[in-house]
């Protein structure tokens, strides 16, 4: 078993997502059934943290997933997933496990707790690119203490199956193991990640995520990703260019002006095709009139020694006494 520390892995929620991480195809599986018991039995996948259902922010952080298996009883989500369960349910982990590879057929499968609300998309990433490249049977995160998260993690699904198989030829079925009795057999690679692997098993660890994400570094990110999940958009916005948009716009025209040009170029890229490319090409011509607009306010060359401007109308009213 070995340790890794990749550079620049962090997640941190939508904020830590990064694109260009493994190109294999891969399959996921979310456990979302346990009781909950330190939660007084609350429906944990459903409790809500930052606006969106816990579920909902990691089956955003694996919406890359070839099929995503969320193994639960249905309810609605964000994205559409593939619904299996353990028999009989409430099994525990492991058979929550077999019954979510029964739906999976790629090599790698990510396999995640449904309580993660600091995952973002480029820890998963990171996970299947040291997965693809090395020869481990599956990379796990660890939390702030150093304890194997087995939840937070990606696995060779051939690995799994074949150490599933092998205990329930032991054990007769799968109802009761514990997750080690899978994991303490298998070579795993360690990913060391306290923010990503932060799990909510309780109401102040909910209320510590709730605090988090209203932080002054994160608290934007975390508006516009659950924005675009509630209107239902996958759409990697560079929210830098609209914010200079929106500043430019209040600065150069009237302050009002910001979120109704916004709004315009949301829509004029959506009938441009509605991608990235779409959305700049529609926030750089918005910025450039507002630059153009703003310049006509400030005085110009001629008018500085009190030249009329070339089109403008005489004055012919008579002077003040």
């Amino acid at each position: 078993m070995t340790e890794y520390q990749p550079p620049g892995v962090s997640s941190g929620g939508p904020s830590g997502d990064r694109r260009g991480g493994s190109d294999a195809a891969y399959d996921a599986v979310v456990l979302a059934g346990g009781a909950a018991r330190r939660l007084g039995g609350a429906d944990k996948p459903g409790v809500r943290v930052g606006g969106r259902a816990l579920l909902d922010r990691v089956l955003a952080a694996c919406a890359d997933a070839r099929t995503t298996v969320v193994v639960a009883g249905p309810r609605p989500t964000a994205r559409p997933v593939v619904w299996a369960r353990e028999e009989p349910p409430g099994g525990g982990p492991l058979a929550a496990l077999d019954a979510g590879l029964r739906h999976t057929t790629a090599g790698h499968v990510v396999l995640l707790s449904a309580d993660l609300p600091f995952l973002g998309r480029g820890t998963v990433e990171a996970l299947l690119a040291v997965l693809s490249g090395g020869t481990a049977d599956g990379v796990l995160l660890t939390d702030s203490d150093g304890r194997d998260q087995p939840l937070v993690a990606a696995y060779r699904t051939s690995s799994l199956r074949r150490e599933l198989t092998a205990l329930t030829g032991r054990h007769g079925d799968l109802t009761g193991l514990p997750l080690r009795r899978l994991t303490g057999a298998l070579d795993l690679t360690r990913i060391s990640d306290p923010v990503a692997s932060f799990d909510c098993d309780t109401w102040d660890d909910i209320a510590t995520a709730r605090a988090r994400i209203r932080e002054h570094g994160h608290v934007l990110d975390e508006w516009i990703s659950a924005v675009k999940d509630e209107l239902g958009i996958d759409l990697d916005v560079d929210t830098g260019v609209l914010l200079d948009l929106a500043r430019d716009a209040a600065h150069g025209v009237a302050r009002p002006a910001a979120p109704l040009t916004t709004f315009l170029v949301g829509y004029a890229a959506a009938r441009a095709g509605g991608d990235r490319e779409a959305v700049a090409e529609a926030a750089r011509k918005a910025a450039a009139l507002a630059l153009r607009w703003a310049d006509e306010d400030a005085p110009a060359a001629g008018t500085a020694s009190g030249d009329a401007a070339p089109d403008a109308t005489p004055d012919t009213r008579p002077e003040a006494e």
